[in-house]
């Protein structure tokens, strides 16, 4: 557990480097334009299909379940935000304080408490935000509401198509990523992991698609949205940091780090919930998974 600590943290150090800012800033500018023009030319169809979708859920659970999926949504950006707030204000304060070995601890001690905090201003106000939220699609006619979950709807699609994008780009550039800021690589890999990439994408559509009623359920939601995003990424980037760190490639090797690449993966999906800051999410999980299958290098 140390050394996946170490390496998250090490993650963290990195992805506010211009090094890695550079290629996040590209992937993100191909991702977003290339969704952009997919969504603008094919946006009619999309609705439809979006419709279709919602044609298969009773009215009822739109309007009293999208309204509590809406609270929840609201609830989790909110303190996602108010921990990159607090990173914005004191990150270098944190960073020269706390000790390595205990800077993940502080990470997930403020993360708690503001997850804690406004979970209190939800538990006291739950009436108010959730019957604001009721009001708002009440007092809509029908159509308009299910044109406005069609929305949401395809807005969902085009958004995971921009990260499975971003995860197949930062494999591709995960050797020149990972030469810029470390320099000691074992051998160039020249799209070894895409196999797994198409696979687990494959089965990320899938998988969507079965679970996608759960998408209305408050909580559910998040933590069915947070495994997909995960089993999505843990295999690029587990191999590719395997390639590069290691001087055996043995698939099976992986196994005996199951609990790091669950862990630092699930860390990196995370930066998902938060429009922008996701494009750094496949690039901190290179760095993170990476760092630790270099510690784990067999002497």
């Amino acid at each position: 557990m140390k050394d996946i600590m170490h390496s998250l943290t090490y993650g963290f150090s990195k992805i506010v480097t211009w090094d890695v800012m550079k290629h996040a800033l590209l992937a993100g500018i191909v991702a977003i334009g290339l969704w952009t023009f997919i969504g603008y030319t094919f946006w009619n169809p999309l609705i439809l299909v979006s419709q279709k979708i919602l044609d298969l859920l009773p009215f009822s659970m739109l309007r009293s379940n999208g309204a509590w999926m809406l609270s929840a949504f609201l609830w989790f950006q909110i303190v996602l935000i108010s921990y990159a707030v607090i990173y914005a204000l004191f990150g270098n304060f944190i960073l020269e304080k706390v000790k390595r070995d205990k800077f993940s601890l502080v990470s997930f001690t403020i993360i708690l408490i503001s997850a804690l905090f406004w979970a209190t201003v939800w538990y006291f106000e739950s009436s108010f935000i959730y019957g604001e939220f009721l009001k708002l699609l009440t007092w809509l006619p029908f159509k308009t509401i299910e044109g406005g979950m069609a929305f949401l709807i395809s807005f969902y699609i085009l958004y995971n198509g921009i990260i499975i994008t971003l995860l197949f780009i930062a494999s591709i550039l995960s050797y020149p990523l990972i030469k810029s800021i470390n320099g000691k690589i074992n051998k160039k890999h020249i799209f070894k992991s895409l196999g797994y990439t198409l696979k687990d994408t494959g089965i990320f559509v899938i998988l969507s698609i079965l679970l996608f009623v759960l998408m209305f359920i408050p909580i559910v939601n998040i933590l069915v949205q947070l495994f997909l995003w995960t089993w999505l990424t843990k295999d690029t980037v587990s191999h590719d940091a395997m390639y590069l760190a290691q001087d055996t490639n043995n698939s099976s090797d992986l196994k005996d780090h199951k609990v790091a690449i669950y862990t630092i993966s699930t860390m990196s999906v995370l930066f998902n919930f938060v429009p922008i800051m996701n494009i750094f999410g496949p690039f901190f999980a290179e760095i993170s998974m990476f760092e630790y299958m270099r510690i784990k290098q067999p002497s």
